[in-house]
């Protein structure tokens, strides 16, 4: 998911160097919302891989 936001902010940045405003502005938007999901599934994941793990009975 992070490769995506990469790949729409690239897109946004050669979009705005080449003067395509809203095509900038639209991949600019996804980018940033797939970022905000990768976060939050990373911190997730952290979260319940944390949670997850126990420890093994004496013996």
């Amino acid at each position: 998911m992070l490769y995506w936001a990469v790949v729409c902010l690239l897109i946004a940045i050669v979009a705005g160097v080449l003067g395509f405003g809203g095509i900038a502005a639209a991949a600019t938007g996804i980018a940033q919302i797939l970022f905000f999901v990768f976060l939050v599934l990373f911190v997730l994941a952290l979260i319940f891989g944390i949670r997850g793990r126990s420890v093994p009975p004496p013996m």
